[in-house]
């Protein structure tokens, strides 16, 4: 079977990421070079990201309290982080740009300012699901159009105004990007502010926040080739100015007597202890080589990925994409797929196992939206970056074509696992157990 037009044009990695020459065991014996088609769960550090952090470990010191000079550059350093990730994005000069752990930290901040009800659609990942369920979330179920998902969320918020709509920018399930700029004007029609959930999409488009009208755009570290354990929330201030502090703690205040506090403005209001200033630099320098790419190169090099593995992917036989919109045109990336009579973890581990390919089963932290494309059953998925190459999506594709025609090599158990599994682990790890 022919899965990849062969006289399709290679595409090589667009940029280079840590582990690019990484080889793995295989149950079988041997190794082989690692295929990481798992980037939409967690992105390897870029080059350019783990240099950047080699020049500051050797000054890593305490911020804004310290006297010594590795302090002042650690200061400067996240100070500057502050100010590149909001010029990457697009903030607006009064912005805010609090430093937090990921996404889901990002969103259970603003949920904590939040003055008052927040429309969410049913489709999104938890991070923007579970943060607001204190009884003041109110759920739109998606449509079969982006269009019509956009006349929901604006019949819903006709209906009953509401403090924000909250959305995410791509679907982390299915790829697609949704109408930011329709939903914008949607919500600030009917007086709400309007949060992206980010982490899908800043990775693989550029955003403009002000340019879009975005009141607030959360994204993390560890999708965007830097993951040191820092995300960021990016917004307006007076709703954070005018929350309680998100953790209690030195950093956060200006005064403290036992009877009484003295809270400090945003962003130091919500960063109480030591920040994370490696993992603040780390997103800044992505930010810096995403921002330093020709523009458009970034979405041409994952458009022809993605388009390799779709039709890749539709070649195989019992195969089914899964799909939310039938009008969605711009798609990252990404592939979420079931394989008849092959549940999705084995698929998984199996690709894994035997061909040293990585991929991601599961439901995604995407419960809802998997009960609707999917009767709530896992699913697998493939998504491609800027360290993938075509040579990594073929290989995906025949390892699923040999799947297929004459099954798993090797022995699993009940839990999908290989049995036995001989491949070891790097020596640094330690004995197991």
């Amino acid at each position: 079977m022919t899965l990849v037009d062969q006289t399709a044009e290679a595409v090589r990695p667009l940029l280079p990421v840590t582990g690019a020459d990484l080889r793995v065991p295989l149950v079988t014996g041997g190794s082989a070079p690692y295929a990481n088609l798992d980037i939409a769960a967690s992105a390897p550090a870029l080059r350019s990201v783990s240099e950047r952090v080699d020049q500051l470990l050797p000054y890593y010191s305490s911020v804004h309290r310290g006297a010594g000079h590795g302090s002042a550059v650690s200061t400067a350093a996240l100070d500057a982080a502050r100010r590149t990730v909001a010029g990457f994005v697009g903030a607006r000069p009064d912005d805010v740009v609090q430093v937090v752990r990921h996404t889901t930290d990002a969103f259970n901040l603003l949920a904590s300012a939040v003055p008052g009800d927040v429309v969410t659609l049913d489709v999104e990942h938890h991070a923007n699901l579970l943060p607001w369920a204190r009884g003041r979330r109110r759920t739109v179920a998606a449509g079969r159009t982006l269009a019509a998902t956009v006349a929901a969320v604006e019949a819903e918020l006709a209906r009953e105004p509401a403090a924000l709509l909250a959305v995410t920018g791509a679907s982390n399930v299915t790829g697609e990007v949704l109408p930011l700029a329709d939903l914008v004007a949607v919500a600030h029609r009917h007086g709400a502010r309007i949060a992206v959930d980010g982490a899908q999409l800043v990775p693989h488009r550029r955003v403009d926040v002000a340019g879009l009208g975005i009141d607030y755009l959360a994204f993390s570290g560890h999708k965007l080739y830097a993951p040191y354990g820092a995300g960021v929330l990016v917004g307006r201030p007076d709703w954070l100015e005018a929350a309680p502090p998100y953790l209690a703690g030195g950093g956060a205040v200006r005064a403290v007597a036992l009877d009484a506090v003295e809270w400090a403005p945003v962003p130091a209001r919500h960063e109480a202890g030591t920040p994370n200033v490696v993992g603040a630099v780390a997103l800044a320098a992505a930010c810096e080589t995403l921002a330093a790419l020709p523009p458009g190169e970034q979405a041409r090099h994952e458009s022809a990925l993605g388009e390799r593995l779709r039709t890749g992917l539709a070649a195989l036989p019992g195969l089914r994409v899964l799909r939310l919109w039938d009008d969605a045109t711009d798609t990252l990336g990404l592939a979420t797929f079931t394989l008849a009579d092959h549940p999705a973890e084995l698929v998984a581990q199996y690709l894994s196992a035997e061909h040293g390919i990585a991929v991601r089963a599961g439901r995604f932290c995407a419960h809802p939206l998997l009960a609707r494309l999917n009767d709530g059953g896992t699913a697998v998925r493939a998504s491609v970056g800027l360290g993938t190459s075509s040579a990594d999506v073929d290989r995906l594709l025949a390892a699923l074509d040999a799947l297929v025609t004459t099954g798993p090599r090797w022995t699993y158990d009940a839990a999908h696992l290989p049995a036995p599994d001989p491949r070891p682990l790097p020596h640094w790890i330690g004995r197991p157990g």
